[in-house]
């Protein structure tokens, strides 16, 4: 029974694109699997976990590099429109001393 189920792991995640290789591993890792799973399949596992994150968020348009790069942007605006006010006020106070 074992082997059958390995097979049906293997074609489907052959099926959804997973290389042949993967799919042989995460196959009989799951296979060989009692009640705790072999490193290797929790590897694979957290693996796909990750790259099924990364291929969302490219999906949804939203990237976490984008988010952190607007966020630069936004303090880069700020700090340069309080360098800004300060001069202004420096050059108010210098021709308000002068007259």
């Amino acid at each position: 029974m074992a082997k059958r189920t390995d097979r049906d792991l293997f074609d489907a995640l052959r099926t959804h694109g997973i290389r042949k290789r993967v799919a042989r591993t995460v196959a009989d890792a799951a296979g060989k699997a009692d009640k705790k799973a072999p490193e290797t399949l929790r590897r694979t596992v957290r693996d796909l976990n990750g790259l099924l994150t990364d291929l969302e968020s490219r999906v949804s348009g939203r990237s976490s590099s984008r988010s952190e790069a607007a966020k630069k942007a936004a303090r880069t605006r700020q700090r340069k429109s309080a360098q800004r006010s300060a001069a202004a006020r420096k050059g108010a106070r210098t021709r308000a001393a002068r007259s």
